[in-house]
């Protein structure tokens, strides 16, 4: 990598995958009709790769019973872990904490809800030989229009204009990662913000990102949380901290 930076657009190989040592973080809150499936999702997918894995689910405070579920997995199959907060922090909080507890030299995040596909996860693994992070985009995005319209306004444009990120997906929930270029970045944000965050400052270290389309299928059971008001509003002041932050002098990524 030669340190300044950037993105390109990666094409998708569906050949054979070379095993890479991977941490699987699953941030759930209330997915307790989500959950099981999603980890044997993820399960099915890292036994074929053979490598070495760990799936880390961290229940966001869930009143569902996400947690006892999570705690059941993890008694059932050594390669899960459950991690908990006794209350909801948020998003970006879970997200962190899965980060904080992984051990495996790359990680990777995605959603317990169900709307993706876990096998799409093959495609990126090439692009670990020369990525960063490598950021799915959702070829078609399966959500109710108002979560569409922020997602265009916040990530197309405020995120675009405030920090320089130029992603066609910021807030897709699929992104492989390295995990000490995760270590180094001092991730901070509680919410909605996690995504714009890691992009940001990853980009200002010199960080390689490319993109991967992946499928967003449609939600088939439970209620979406991030899309409030209050989430957005807490959001939007979280991403003026976060430009002066990154507007600070800048620490270039070391391999």
């Amino acid at each position: 990598m030669d340190g300044t930076g950037g993105t390109s657009e990666g094409t998708a190989n569906t050949g054979a995958q070379a095993a890479i040592p991977l941490s699987v973080v699953l941030p759930a809150y209330n997915e307790a009709a989500n959950l099981p499936a999603t980890v044997a999702g993820a399960l099915a997918v890292l036994r074929e790769l053979g490598g070495r894995f760990e799936v880390i689910v961290v229940d966001d405070g869930s009143r569902d019973g996400t947690g006892a579920l999570a705690d059941a997995l993890a008694r059932e199959t050594p390669e899960v872990r459950a991690v908990h907060h006794p209350s909801n922090r948020g998003y970006g909080a879970a997200i962190r904490s899965g980060f904080a507890a992984a051990t495996l030299p790359w990680l990777f995040f995605t959603d317990a809800d169900g709307q993706f596909d876990l096998r799409e996860l093959l495609p990126l693994l090439p692009h670990t030989a020369r990525a960063d992070i490598v950021a799915g985009y959702r070829l078609r995005r399966h959500d109710p229009w108002f979560r569409r319209l922020y997602a265009w306004l916040f990530g197309r444009l405020l995120v675009r204009a405030l920090l320089g990120v130029r992603v066609r997906d910021l807030n897709c929930a699929f992104k492989l990662l390295r995990r000490d270029l995760v270590a180094g970045l001092d991730l901070r944000s509680d919410g909605a913000l996690i995504n714009a965050e890691l992009l940001g400052k990853a980009q200002r270290a010199g960080a390689r990102i490319v993109e991967v389309g992946v499928h967003h299928l449609p939600r088939r059971v439970g209620t979406q949380t991030g899309g409030n008001p209050r989430v957005i509003a807490r959001a939007f002041w979280e991403l003026l901290a976060l430009r002066a932050e990154i507007r600070a002098p800048r620490a270039k990524l070391g391999r």
